[in-house]
């Protein structure tokens, strides 16, 4: 007699198709996008505090999982970039920040302003911020290279200057939460290594 209880075939069916799905998000977790969820307000007004973002993890180019080789190239960071790294000083920490200073770049920070090799970043200030936790602090509009982006100063805060030559392979990033913002000019995160 045939065996026609379609059960078993049904059921190695369903098994070889959960398989597979996972496979995929594994694939996609791994070496195309990130879930990350904001953990602090260090990028307001571009990013709040409990934001979930999704990152692309190929707009650099792709990389082979653990041991981060590149495998194919596809671009480079550019200043105004928006970019999460993991700490220098703590690898299982991930930071996102906005990328002000290439390799080789001349950075100063003094008196709020950014200036890059000499030259100060346009600012346009364009209102006042209303709301969570930073009601009145001041909302301008900043350039960084091509992209334009909104930028908050705390003006009971003074200014965290900084003064600097970014390093070889290294890169030099800020908050856009320009006065609450832990980044690359206190020592504890500084200058971030291109790897």
């Amino acid at each position: 007699s045939e065996n026609t209880d379609p059960k078993p075939n049904a059921l190695w069916e369903n098994i070889k198709v959960i398989i597979q799905a996972l496979l995929l998000a594994v694939v996609i977790r791994i070496v195309l996008f990130q879930p990350f969820t904001i953990p602090s307000g260090s990028m307001m007004p571009t990013l709040l505090d409990g934001d979930f973002i999704f990152v692309n993890k190929f707009t650099y180019g792709l990389r082979l999982p653990v041991v981060n080789t590149e495998v194919v190239p596809l671009g480079s960071p550019q200043r105004g970039d928006v970019v999460v790294f993991r700490l220098p000083a703590d690898p299982a920490t991930n930071y996102i920040k906005r990328l002000v200073g290439l390799p080789g770049d001349h950075i100063i920070v003094r008196g709020k302003r950014v200036y890059v090799n000499g030259e100060p970043q346009p600012v346009t200030l364009n209102g006042v911020y209303e709301g969570f936790g930073h009601t009145g602090a001041q909302i301008a509009l900043e350039t960084l290279g091509a992209v334009p982006h909104r930028v908050l100063y705390i003006p009971e805060r003074p200014s965290y200057d900084f003064d600097d030559v970014v390093p070889a392979g290294h890169f030099f990033f800020m908050g856009d939460n320009r006065d609450n913002s832990r980044d690359s000019r206190f020592p504890e995160v500084g200058f971030v290594p291109e790897h």
